[in-house]
């Protein structure tokens, strides 16, 4: 039952690797869009929970029954600031309690297993969890560049911007929450260059490590 976690570089293919992985081994991607609709719905009534889902079996699903009854402890150490990120974005959530439920979303993922885990921290949330493989993905700016223009559909002088700002409100965001550069290579298990060696590649790397690693002791 795998779990492999992915930080990435905005533009380094992230959230594609992660689908292809995901497919691949039949397993589910948790990636940031479900984590915050999960913070979003722990925040509202039980019923209105119940009533807004709308598929029973999915892994939104689970993970609100799950974490239902879960412990509402803080996981942060109380003497943790939240974060405030460099920008005022309103994609960006400051709120502890999202950080909180951020981390029980995750934690309760990688129990129940076979997930794939984009984002969020994964890696420091998850670092003593036991087979967990971690990735980070990166790629040259100019490449990272012409597929923020191609997804977004926006000029080079944009794309420039967002990825500035984005991987510095994610280098920012692991930086004050979990105390780590997210750019070390020491934190992950794999670091690959998903512009060199294209998507295929890296998928098919990744689970080369997943099928060879060594059994824990």
């Amino acid at each position: 039952m795998p779990v492999i976690t992915i930080g990435r570089q905005f533009g380094a293919g992230g959230t594609s690797v992660g689908e292809m992985l995901a497919r691949k081994l039949h397993a589910d991607l948790l990636e940031s869009r479900i984590i915050d609709e999960v913070a979003h719905r722990l925040q509202l009534p039980k019923e209105e929970v119940e009533a807004e889902d709308e598929q029973p079996g999915s892994l939104l699903a689970r993970l609100l029954v799950a974490l239902g009854s879960a412990s509402t402890e803080p996981l942060v150490p109380p003497e943790a600031a939240a974060w405030q990120p460099p920008n005022t974005d309103p994609a960006f959530d400051t709120r502890k309690a999202v950080l909180e439920i951020t981390q029980h979303v995750i934690q309760e993922a990688a129990r129940a297993g076979n997930v794939v885990i984009v984002g969020r921290g994964g890696a420091y949330i998850l670092r003593d969890f036991p087979g967990a493989l971690h990735v980070f993905l990166r790629a040259a700016e100019a490449v990272r560049v012409k597929t923020i223009m191609a997804r977004f559909k926006i000029s080079e002088e944009e794309a420039r911007k967002r990825m500035k700002q984005t991987d510095e409100n994610w280098t920012s965001y692991i930086k004050q929450v979990y105390g780590h550069d997210r750019n070390l290579a020491g934190h992950y298990d794999l670091v690959l260059d998903t512009g060199r060696l294209g998507y295929e590649a890296t998928v098919a790397a990744i689970l080369a490590a997943l099928n060879n690693r060594k059994p824990l002791t």
